[in-house]
């Protein structure tokens, strides 16, 4: 028989679980998240891997506010002139953007209102206070922060501490350059080796040597000063090291990134090589046998009134103004490049000296390849010198200077022998004036 009172209890219970069914299936939680698409734009595959590793973790941090990166990883050159020409046709420009150093000032040219790249002072200045100041510097123009860094790029020197044990020298002594030349010259009458390898092709031989002597290539006002007193000397120092003195020859393949270079370091035919920290990355996929055999120091000083380090190279992270989701992007950007876990996550995916230097004591609790590959505490080393890690000037006229310096300079002087360092730098100081 049919149960009026019965199936209105069913009525009532199946309309709940409906109203139920409905109110959950509606509720934000279950709502699709909103996911936005950020377009990047790299010449580094690592960093692609490093900022597709951070937008994980922050999908995972906001469920209702995801982001997805459309990574580009296009060659340098073409990356760079590619980007230049979508500012400056105002279309087609990704919303974030690496740009190398010695490229950027070529995207800072002109006035405030015509950079076509979006101003960062709002998420740097809160904390720029614990980064490397001067790597922050490469990216500014006018007291205005462009672009977020990848690392310190602290230039250092690597010594294969199996070799000097050879010849009974012991790096930790080796505090000037006159320490270093002395080392040199008793490593070579024991060995027959050379102390030291110098670039010929590429200048991460001499820009650290100069910035270390609080020098560069431009002044405080960005005016060419190629040929002062110190720069000439920087560079007839090095010539005397390969000819003079005997103690260095020139890198195989011209520079230190070169497939004959890694041979032959692998072969532990030279002591020593100056480079920035993030050089560390090539030892481990490029020279593997000298894993336990390497060490890093500090530069030898020049004098008593110059530095220990200078900071190398470097890539910034940009927002361009056609990008649609700017306030998203930027907050991305102090997420995966500023925060204290960027900076561990740059040391963990790239093996780069982040430049939050706040950061440093705690990656000691973070060993990877890179603690197991060398044979000292890298971190006290760059913490001794923290304060020591200068930048050169970067200007409109970098690149002209780096192409010049590259194709002409180094190659005369160092490898042709037919100019004195004096004359090169004085010949391309005459050039720069008619730029």
């Amino acid at each position: 028989m049919f149960n009026l009172k019965s199936n209105s209890k069913l009525s009532v219970t199946l309309l709940a679980l409906i109203m139920g069914a409905i109110f959950i299936l509606c509720s934000p939680a279950a709502a699709k998240a909103k996911t936005t698409e950020l377009t990047v734009s790299v010449f580094v595959g690592l960093h692609e891997e490093l900022l597709q590793t951070m937008a994980s973790k922050w999908n995972k941090m906001h469920p209702d506010n995801q982001i997805e990166l459309e990574v580009e990883v296009i060659q340098y050159l073409d990356m760079h002139t590619k980007l230049l020409l979508q500012l400056q046709s105002g279309t087609g420009a990704p919303c974030l953007s690496d740009i190398e150093t010695s490229q950027f000032p070529n995207f800072l040219k002109g006035k405030k209102e015509n950079i076509q790249l979006v101003s960062l002072n709002d998420i740097i200045k809160p904390v720029e206070d614990n980064f490397i100041k001067s790597r922050l510097g490469l990216y500014a123009k006018d007291g205005v922060y462009y672009g977020t860094p990848y690392h310190v790029g602290a230039g250092v020197m690597y010594y294969n501490k199996a070799i000097l044990d050879k010849a009974g020298i012991n790096a930790e002594d080796i505090v000037t350059w006159d320490d270093f030349v002395a080392a040199g010259k008793k490593l070579k009458s024991k060995t027959g080796l050379p102390m030291m390898t110098v670039e010929t092709s590429d200048d991460w031989t001499i820009h650290p040597i100069v910035t270390s002597r609080k020098s560069g290539f431009l002044d405080e006002n960005l005016n060419p000063i190629v040929d002062n007193d110190v720069n000439v000397s920087t560079l007839q120092f090095l010539h005397d090291l390969m000819y003079k003195l005997e103690i260095a020859v020139a890198a195989p393949g011209g520079m230190h990134h070169a497939e004959e270079y890694y041979a032959f370091m692998s072969q532990q035919k030279a002591a020593a090589v100056l480079m920035p920290i993030w050089y560390m990355g090539r030892f481990t996929e490029y020279m593997p046998d000298l894993k336990g055999k390497m060490i890093v120091r500090p530069l030898p000083k020049w004098g008593y009134d110059s530095f220990r380090s200078s900071g190398m190279g470097g890539t910034g992270t940009v927002i361009t103004k056609q990008c649609e989701h700017i306030e998203l992007a930027k907050e991305f950007l102090t997420f995966s490049k500023l925060s204290k876990e960027a900076s561990i996550e740059i040391w963990n995916t790239l093996g780069f000296d982040p430049p939050r230097w706040d950061v440093w004591p705690e990656l000691k609790n973070h060993p990877n390849r890179f603690t197991e590959y060398f044979a000292n505490d890298f971190f006290a080393v760059l913490a001794d010198i923290k304060d020591e890690i200068q930048s050169p000037n970067v200007g409109e006229l970098t690149p002209v200077i780096k192409s010049k310096m590259l194709s002409g300079v180094l190659f005369d002087v160092l490898v042709k022998r037919t100019k004195t360092a004096k004359e090169s730098l004085t010949d391309l100081a005459n050039e720069l004036k008619n730029q």
